[in-house]
């Protein structure tokens, strides 16, 4: 299953954008407002929203000014988040989210609309930095 977020611009540099995204911390400030749980622990944070399972994410990559990726801790589901930055101008930049998950057929079904919702929320987010 892949979900891509609309494309967003952030009124950060894209250096900017990149060391925020990268310092995991500041996902606190893109979450839903049904948030419940945010722990930070080392490269990987935990996060509950109202209604769902908590999910561990783990930065698993980051290339320079460019992009990072974050996925999954469980084996149970295989994920991954991306965030893909591009420089616009030197005080703008903009990031694009892109869901990558292996799910069967009938979890994709549950998980879809959930998923877009929180793409879009995460992208709205950023749009507000």
């Amino acid at each position: 299953m892949n979900i891509e977020g609309n494309k967003v611009t952030v009124a950060k540099s894209q250096k900017e954008t990149f060391e925020f995204l990268a310092d995991l911390k500041n996902f606190e400030q893109l979450m839903p407002t049904s948030i419940q749980k945010f722990e930070v622990d080392g490269d990987s944070f935990i996060f509950g929203l109202k209604g769902m399972p908590e999910i561990r994410l783990v930065l698993k990559e980051k290339t320079s000014y460019s992009n990072v990726t974050l996925g999954a801790a469980s084996s149970k589901l295989d994920f991954h988040l991306l965030a893909d930055i591009t420089e616009v101008d030197a005080n703008k930049s903009a990031v694009q989210l892109h869901f990558n998950g292996q799910f069967n057929a009938m979890m994709a079904m549950m998980v879809k609309r959930p998923l877009n919702s929180f793409i879009e929320t995460l992208t709205a987010n950023l749009g507000k930095l």
